[in-house]
């Protein structure tokens, strides 16, 4: 092994004690012994840092090469756990006791301890990695088929799916509740239907990051189906487990259009957390016609005046935060300016009701935070771009939300990892701190 080599980097730095403790209770002290979890993490490892994504291979590479088997401390006469018992144990037991989240926020831990997180500026997104079921393999409508309602006779990711339907995904707010999915796979139901994918139309989750800019470390990670709605109420969940866990809350969070919705927004808002995101503006696609902003609010009565004078009444609140505000027909039909404000007989108005923070947030967009901010934003699209290239992790081997959940941890441990060892390799003074 030469001194190196990345598993020897990696060794010197991993600490799994406490695998061991978590799954304890996991273990029977009678019959057969058991796989060594630590063996298990090292061999999942393995997988994720050199792209090997089926587990009989990667049994398989373990048991022939001396650089694998010397990083699961095997030596040259070590048994390899046998392909259905590695398998066995990874899918009960280390998903039961969520092992692997473990793992994950104990490489967190030696780069906070490292000084590789800087919790300034934080940034945030979602790729789409497609699922292990085929798109043909789907129901017609949007209700679950008739034979899935005796739990005992389905498959686990069909009764995952069952168990969470009257649960709300994340954190959504109103506005942002997702409508039902057009069509549910009969294979991986929690899977989202998807056209932004390397196919033209699949089943596929989402891995969302929440990266700090100093060194592209990952903070957080999670999965989520495909959608829009799930994606940014990920976010939300990755930003509060970071602030309970480690106590990282950044000043700032660089993302894209997709979340800047006028909930989102607020949310970050209250948490002292500014938005480094674009707002969509439409003012350019009215025609010519008057915009929201060629009309004054009148916040004591709760109106809008428009540039001829007249008033548009608040008329009701749509379930999307939507607040409707419209004129009277009689005021527009003797109005001289109505053939710049509508060509219907009156003019109505939808306002986001989180309208101040949109304006304020659109706002920093002039200033040089952001634009450094949305320059940073672009480390998190080269981790994805590392991650399926190098890594491979284009497709899911797993299904259901567990399994999904459990591969996009293991592949953002593998990121970590490397980008651990290659900027402490790199920087020795800050190797003593990082393994204290």
């Amino acid at each position: 092994m030469p001194q190196d080599h990345l598993l020897r980097r990696i060794a010197a730095l991993l600490d799994l004690s406490g695998v061991r403790q978590q799954l304890a209770s996991y273990y029977s002290i009678m019959g057969r012994p058991s796989l060594d979890p630590e063996l298990m993490i090292h061999m999942l490892l393995i997988g994720y840092l050199y792209g090997i994504r089926s587990e009989r291979r990667l049994v398989e590479e373990v048991h022939l090469n001396l650089a694998y088997r010397w990083f699961c401390r095997l030596g040259l006469k070590g048994e390899v756990p046998e392909r259905s018992s590695f398998s066995k144990t990874r899918h009960g037991r280390f998903r039961d006791s969520d092992a692997l989240r473990l793992v994950f926020e104990n490489v967190l831990q030696t780069c906070l301890r490292a000084g590789l997180v800087g919790g300034e500026t934080f940034a945030t997104d979602a790729s789409v990695i497609e699922a292990d079921a085929r798109v043909m393999r789907r129901t017609e409508g949007k209700e679950p088929p008739d034979d899935w309602d005796d739990p005992g006779n389905v498959t686990r990711p069909v009764r995952e799916y069952l168990d969470t339907l009257d649960k709300a995904a994340g954190i959504a707010l109103t506005g942002e509740r997702p409508s039902p999915p057009k069509a549910l796979s009969l294979t991986d139901p929690s899977a989202a239907l998807t056209s932004k994918g390397k196919s033209k139309i699949a089943f596929a989750y989402g891995t969302n990051y929440l990266i700090d800019t100093r060194a592209a470390i990952i903070v957080d990670v999670e999965a989520s189906p495909a959608r829009w709605t799930a994606e940014v109420a990920a976010t939300r969940t990755m930003i509060d487990r970071t602030a309970n866990r480690f106590g990282l809350t950044p000043r700032q969070l660089a993302a894209d259009t997709a979340y800047g919705s006028g909930g989102n927004l607020a949310w970050l808002m209250e948490r002292g957390i500014e938005p480094h995101i674009p707002v969509i503006d439409r003012a350019g696609q009215t025609g010519g016609m008057f915009t929201h902003r060629d009309f004054t609010f009148d916040r004591d009565h709760n109106r809008f005046i428009c540039p001829g004078g007249k008033e548009l009444a608040f008329t009701c609140a749509r379930g999307n935060d939507i607040l409707m505000y419209r004129a009277r027909q009689a005021d527009c039909e003797r109005c001289p300016l109505k053939p710049r404000c509508t060509v219907g007989s009156f003019r109505a108005l939808s306002v986001n009701v989180h309208e101040d923070v949109r304006r304020h947030v659109a706002g920093l967009s002039t200033t040089d935070a952001f634009r450094q901010s949305a320059r940073l934003r672009r480390k998190v699209e080269m981790l994805f771009a590392h991650l399926k290239r190098n890594l491979n992790f284009r497709r899911l081997r797993l299904r259901g939300m567990t399994g999904a959940r459990d591969e996009c941890v293991l592949a953002a441990t593998a990121q970590n990892l490397r980008k651990l060892v290659k900027l402490i390799g790199s920087s020795p003074p800050l190797l003593p701190a990082a393994c204290a």
